[in-house]
């Protein structure tokens, strides 16, 4: 039988992190994986019975990927504190990892997608490119590493699989929640671009958001959820399209060393 380890990664995530673990029950082992967290999170996972490792924050794929370094098991599944594995996702994975895998012509499957429901501003959310939102979180141990600063890729050794069901995603819960989680990422997202030697125009932020918002509203069908998605649509449009290319801007006109 193969083992399994869930890690979660935190930072002051007290509000979560209790129902978090407690849908990752079924788990060999939970681990939390702290960012230094300020408030009671660490209490909680221990009171919970998990695992707790503590390590400096840089940058999302850093996170990641030292998690994947720290803690040990046939297989790793990767989950955010927001996030809850259902019972049906459950016996999913836990026929993946013990039952022997059938080998491809080429590889194993090394890796697995899950889809999530993602519940934004308390409602679920199927336009917007918010439905299957496949994220690779089921990794083989050492077959792995995540790239880029934000919204991480994973390099997966060998071939990838598709889960049927979904994480549950508790994502954004109120505007100013939204506003603070983009605000947090807009040198992340600038720096993955300004590194790919995407140098913008004078006009690229006002395009951008023009674009980015017909591409989640109208091709990503974020009209979909009506009022809910138009609105949502929007405040991606203004982070994505606008202030990260702004901020890309900036970063091409300070002076480089």
């Amino acid at each position: 039988m193969s083992t399994l380890a869930a890690i979660v990664l935190t930072k002051d995530e007290e509000h979560h992190i209790g129902p978090c673990l407690d849908s990752l029950a079924w788990a060999d082992r939970r681990v939390v994986f702290d960012s230094f967290s300020a408030d009671r999170t660490c209490d909680v996972a221990r009171e919970r019975g998990a695992e707790v490792i503590q390590h400096p924050f840089t940058d999302y794929a850093s996170q990641r990927n030292a998690a994947l370094d720290a803690v040990k098991a046939d297989w790793i599944f990767l989950v955010d504190a927001d996030e809850r594995a259902t019972s049906k996702l459950a016996e999913e994975i836990k026929t993946i990892v013990g039952s022997p895998q059938s080998p491809t012509p080429m590889e194993e499957m090394n890796g697995w997608y899950l889809p999530r429901d993602n519940y934004l501003f308390g409602k679920l959310t199927r336009g917007a490119g918010y439905w299957p939102d496949y994220q690779m979180r089921l990794l083989r141990y050492g077959k792995a590493r995540y790239k880029r600063l934000a919204s991480e890729i994973v390099e997966v050794e060998g071939e990838s699989g598709y889960l049927k069901n979904p994480l549950i995603h508790y994502n954004y819960e109120s505007i100013a929640q939204f506003h603070a989680k983009q605000r947090f990422r807009i040198d992340f997202e600038a720096t993955n671009l300004y590194r790919q030697g995407i140098r913008p125009k004078f006009y690229t932020p006002y395009s951008q958001l023009l674009r980015h918002f017909w591409w989640r509203f109208v091709t990503l069908q974020g009209y979909r959820d009506g009022l809910h998605g138009l609105r949502l649509s929007i405040l991606l449009a203004y982070y994505f399209g606008y202030r990260y290319m702004m901020r890309l801007a900036e970063m091409w006109r300070a002076p480089r060393g």
